[in-house]
């Protein structure tokens, strides 16, 4: 039965949710009671009647306003344009929306698509706006949304207040980022967040590709370029783990190294060796089945000398600027098939989106994938300045992360 007062209501509430010394700020977010024992009643509690709380004996949750800042830290952009737009921001914590969950972030995941953003070449709703595509901290709020919470991907997410999670979602060089429920994913146990910042967009990109966009099997011979990069060691490890023999390109002896310990076979230093001539007599002839691609411009012409006769080539990035306009009969004279996918649309359901998150942060926990982080970088704009530079310089091994709080 229901409270008959907003006093005994409050009281109710109160007896699901345990005291503690942290609080969220003033806007009415969705908390599951007693599965989120970690922030505690506010007073304002006390102005909601019986019907305030909802759901059954098994699972009740209540609305309540909590506190949680009005204003948060960002890093992002007033303009497109070079580095020196980057700055450092105070913008509005993202206001309710009903079918998001809000995240307090631990640490953000650099990538290039975020130069994409500053720079222009893809479109940005507004400005000013936060940077950053993916990001790993601890939930503050869940959706309210009656169909949300009914749906069966949302409820095997069994998300509850206080858990940790990954979500792919613009804007998480923020103190604060509001995502939609089915760009979120739960950590298991033995993945911390620092791990999962660094493994969920590349780590996710890596293994949609290899499943979908060419699906590898043993036997296969596969080229992958940039190897050493945090997206590279990703690819390499997951095509190695299926029984393919590997393939690289890198621009150290040291990065080599660093690729071959995470699966590839072959390494080609690209600055001092003929890649083209290299892959053809790695493969006797015949060129590679798969090539992913990450570098674009500068590599796009080479690799349909490397690839065999009914070969897929992926063009997985535009590092070195985007492959210019060709004509489609290039693809005649082998077969070749070719795709410049995303991620997005590889996990575009709530179930595909949880079917490849669940897999992939197994795949970390059980140590199948190796997380390998280049560096952290301060919640700055110089941080986040010198993170990029780093990135498109060539100059990293490995995933680059923005500490935004402490885990």
């Amino acid at each position: 039965m229901l409270p008959s007062s907003p006093l005994r209501a409050a009281r109710a509430i109160q007896s699901l949710v345990k005291p503690t010394r942290q609080s969220v700020t003033s806007t009415s977010f969705l908390l599951l009671g007693r599965e989120s024992p970690r922030y505690r009643l506010d007073n304002t509690a006390r102005t909601f009647s019986h019907a305030a709380i909802v759901g059954g004996p098994t699972r009740p949750y209540a609305t309540l306003k909590m506190t949680v800042p009005e204003k948060m830290r960002a890093v992002g952009i007033r303009q497109t344009g070079d580095f020196d737009v980057i700055e450092e921001l105070e913008l509005p914590v993202p206001t309710t929306v009903p079918g998001n969950v809000l995240i307090k972030v631990h640490y953000a995941g650099v990538n290039f698509i975020d130069t994409y953003f500053r720079k222009g070449l893809y479109p940005i709703k507004s400005l000013p706006t936060a940077l950053g595509g993916e990001a790993a901290g601890e939930i503050v709020a869940l959706p309210s949304d009656e169909t949300v919470l009914g749906d069966k991907d949302y409820k095997l997410r069994g998300f509850k207040v206080g858990d940790k999670v990954a979500a792919y979602g613009f804007g998480s060089f923020a103190e604060y980022v509001s995502v939609a429920w089915d760009k979120v994913f739960p950590l298991p146990e033995g993945v911390s967040t620092r791990d999962a910042a660094a493994a969920l967009t590349q780590g996710a990109t890596a293994l949609t590709f290899v499943t979908e966009a060419y699906a590898v099997q043993k036997g296969d011979t596969v080229l992958v370029h940039t190897v050493a990069g945090g997206l590279g060691l990703f690819f390499a490890q997951l095509i190695k783990a299926r029984g393919a023999t590997v393939i690289g390109t890198t621009s150290t002896p040291d990065k080599a190294a660093v690729a071959k310990a995470h699966g590839a076979d072959h390494v080609i230093l690209y600055k001092d060796e003929d890649t083209v001539q290299r892959v053809l007599e790695l493969t006797n002839g015949e060129g590679v089945h798969a090539i992913f691609d990450g570098v674009g411009k500068d590599t796009f012409e080479a690799d349909f000398k490397m690839i065999r006769r009914k070969g897929t080539l992926v063009s997985v990035g535009n590092a070195s600027g985007a492959v210019p306009p060709f004509p489609p009969l290039k693809l005649v004279e082998k077969n070749v098939r070719l795709l410049r996918p995303t991620l997005g649309n590889y996990v575009f359901t709530p179930e595909e989106g949880r079917k490849y998150g669940e897999e992939l942060f197994k795949l970390v926990a059980g140590g199948t994938l190796k997380v390998t982080i280049h560096a952290e970088y301060p919640f700055t704009a110089d941080g986040v300045q010198q993170a990029q530079k780093d990135l498109t310089g060539g100059k990293s091994i490995g995933k680059l992360l923005i500490k935004i709080a402490e885990a």
